[in-house]
């Protein structure tokens, strides 16, 4: 590929209101283009990165006797009102109408797809274990787009979906697609990165696990025992902590004033959050008649993600103002309001001396023991871990980290099955519902999660694996008739062994390296009328700035060397 021809250019200053390394370099580099907010267009770069990304991920789902399939863009209602989801998901999901007034939908997952495929097409026990896989395009108008690739509204993603007739057979083969992630992303070229129990969602089922790329710029918190190797999404994670121990106290309401926040009572009174018991409210989606109303310790933060398995619904802070709640007053104690379910998290279990609302304008009540004042409550995990919490496992401190997700599995269970009432022949002649897992990565995710760790501050450091050309072939002074003639003859011979970028522009020195690290090549050869002088080249290996000095007639032999080093190391 010569680089005069390549549709796209490199561009000198840093993306306007781009904060993101690889969303920067990306589009920088000539590797995207912005169509509107979430949704972009892939250049020849991007796009050849992209489809060895493909390659790697087809070659592993196929190693674990995975089959590829097509589901549709486009899907009927009725398939998702079998499962529920036409209503249960959001705005996130496309509904539409074709011209004959029927309700379609974009697909945005495929697990209702991937049983009407199997549907009375798998009968029997004996055909099972099998895994179906696609690698689409598809749609989730996401609400807050943000870093590039990273979260986008139209992405293309590998999903795969297995069936299974017993759980056993269903973790064992869980756990071989569990493998094959790890190689997968070793393969691409990721280095930091981790797998966690996390949250099942939207999914449902009961297992799920999240493979995780640590860096800064990550949406989600991941809790980390750095002793005993505990893993988990906060949505999902649970530790161990040593509580304060306040005082007991007799019972007594008291005059707080204008003080509502946890730091205006605790300003108020002289004592610290951990002395009070803070009451969040929670509107249910689907239920308009009932408020949730969270009890936690003054300290801790709801975690909304486990509030959502305990409620069965999703949830959202509740506007306060048309209720019989008294905003920054509401306790624990006689709360007398209709149609309220009251949760109480173990942060609260065996507290005393603490400080609640009373329920009315203007006042606390301090010394609740709730041992003694609360004796039948039932206490539920619903609280985030903070930094320093005892791991769950050991009891070291455990850490909190940020981290992309960059894939996906979930233990579905008879959850879509039994819903789409797929059943298959047993051998003594009953039926069953088969269980389900399914499996997701993000390639435009994954190509740009590996941009955000494999950079610096020139540019792209692209992994050999997935790099959309090996080698960037760099003439200087290609109005130098010697160099002309030699760079053509480079071009054609390594581009029979090779895959090879030319950067045939009558272009300064400067503006052609500068591109060539911007770019990410991991191997660049430069010849010049010095270094044709000595019948040598130069190659520099992007990873490391490593500069190699090579005779022309071992250039080839030694670039297959490094490029066979550089495979091995993934």
């Amino acid at each position: 590929m010569r680089i005069s021809k390549l549709v796209g250019e490199r561009l000198k200053d840093n993306a306007n209101g781009v904060n993101v390394k690889s969303h920067n370099f990306l589009l920088r580099a000539g590797y995207l283009k912005q169509v509107c907010n979430g949704i972009f267009s892939m250049l020849t770069p991007a796009q050849l990165v992209n489809l060895k990304i493909q390659k790697i991920i087809r070659e592993e789902m196929n190693k674990v006797s995975g089959q590829e399939v097509l589901f549709p863009v486009v899907m009927p209602r009725e398939m998702w009102d079998k499962s529920g989801r036409y209503s249960s998901i959001g705005a996130e999901m496309v509904r539409f109408k074709d011209r004959n007034d029927h309700d379609m939908l974009l697909g945005m997952t495929h697990e209702e797809a991937a049983v009407h495929l199997c549907q009375n097409t798998v009968k029997s026990y004996d055909q099972l274990p099998f895994m179906i896989y696609q690698i689409q395009t598809k749609f989730r108008d996401e609400a807050r787009p943000r870093a590039g690739l990273i979260r986008v509204r139209e992405f293309t993603m590998k999903d795969a979906y297995s069936f299974h007739y017993d759980k056993e057979e269903l973790k064992s083969y869980y756990q071989k697609v569990y493998d094959s992630y790890n190689r997968i992303f070793k393969r691409i070229g990721m280095k930091n990165f981790i797998a966690v129990k996390s949250d099942t969602g939207m999914m449902g089922g009961d297992v799920a696990h999240e493979f995780m790329l640590l860096t800064d710029i990550g949406e989600d918190s991941i809790v980390i025992c750095p002793k005993c190797g505990y893993k988990a999404n906060m949505e999902v994670a649970v530790a161990n902590e040593e509580k304060p121990v306040h005082k007991d106290e007799k019972l007594e309401e008291i005059f707080t004033g204008s003080a509502k926040t946890i730091e205006e009572v605790c300003s108020y009174l002289k004592i610290n959050a951990s002395q009070t018991v803070k009451a969040v409210c929670y509107a249910m989606v689907g239920d308009d008649k009932n408020t949730a109303v969270v009890f936690i310790r003054g300290d801790k933060e709801v975690n909304e993600a486990k509030l959502k398995r305990i409620l069965g619904k999703d949830v959202a802070v509740k506007d306060l103002s048309e209720t019989g709640f008294v905003k920054g007053n509401i306790g624990c104690l006689d709360l007398n309001i209709p149609n309220t379910i009251v949760l109480f998290d173990n942060s609260l279990a065996g507290m005393k001396g603490m400080v609640t609302g009373s329920n009315k304008e203007g006042y606390h009540t301090k010394g609740v023991n709730f041992e003694r004042d609360l004796k039948d409550v039932k206490f539920l995990d619903i609280s985030k871990v903070k930094e320093g919490d005892k791991c769950p496992i050991c009891g070291a401190p455990v850490e909190i980290k940020r981290g992309i997700e960059i894939g996906n599995i979930f233990q579905l269970g008879t959850k879509y099955t039994k819903a789409m009432d797929m059943t298959i022949a047993m051998p003594d002649g009953t039926s069953i519902n088969p269980l389900m897992a399914c499996y997701g990565i993000g390639v435009g995710r994954a190509l740009a999660s590996v941009a955000e760790e494999s950079c610096d501050d020139k540019g792209l450091i692209w992994p050999m694996s997935i790099a959309p050309w090996q080698i960037y072939l760099c003439p200087l002074r290609l109005d130098d008739e010697t160099v002309a003639k030699k760079a053509e003859e480079l071009e054609e011979s390594l581009s029979e062994k090779f895959e090879v970028l030319y950067d045939d522009r009558k272009v300064s020195a400067g503006v052609k390296l500068t591109d060539s690290e911007l770019m990410g090549i991991p191997l660049r050869v430069l010849i010049s009328p010095r270094s044709l002088a000595n019948d040598e080249a130069e190659i520099t290996i992007r990873k490391s700035g490593e500069k190699i000095m090579v005779k022309l007639e071992d250039l080839t032999q030694t670039l297959e060397k490094i490029i066979k080093e550089e495979m091995e190391a993934l």
